[in-house]
């Protein structure tokens, strides 16, 4: 399984449109090579780079497994039918674009694509914790695409 963007090269630059400091929209994503046996695909988007640890800038889970992929701007309409978005680590659902601190280094943002034997049973509005809790032993495959963004 594999999961890219058109918008920006494994480990190249996430473009302004996408963060803080542009449009804060979400960038497309595709994804490729979904296992014939998976019933639902979780995508988690974090920052491990954050001063005060990993911050989640997007939770999604129970997209359909036929999926292949979100379209730019997926927020605030909603990721796709069926699916719900999880609360991200600034306490609200949805999309929240790379916004490092000014002067860092440049941080890794993960996008993480998970195909799972079954969909999940959380509430809208889950947390990180939740949905890692509830794909555990449900991983059927997982792929990442990463960007770097840092702020001048």
């Amino acid at each position: 399984m594999r999961i890219s963007s058109p918008e920006f090269q494994d480990g190249g630059r996430i473009p302004k449109e996408f963060t803080c400091e542009g449009r804060n929209l979400s960038p497309r994503l595709e994804f490729h090579d979904v296992p014939e046996n998976a019933r639902s695909l979780a995508l988690i988007l974090d920052d491990p780079d954050a001063p005060s640890g990993t911050f989640v800038h997007w939770l999604i889970w129970n997209l359909g497994p036929d999926t292949d992929g979100l379209a730019a701007g997926a927020v605030p309409d909603g990721p796709a039918p069926g699916a719900e978005e999880g609360s991200n680590s600034a306490g609200r659902k949805g999309y929240t674009g790379p916004c490092p601190p000014r002067g860092h280094r440049d941080h890794h943002y993960r996008f993480t694509l998970y195909a799972l034997d079954q969909r999940l049973q959380l509430k809208p509005g889950a947390d990180r914790r939740a949905l890692d809790g509830a794909m555990k032993g449900h991983i059927l495959a997982e792929a990442r695409v990463t960007g770097l963004y840092a702020r001048g």
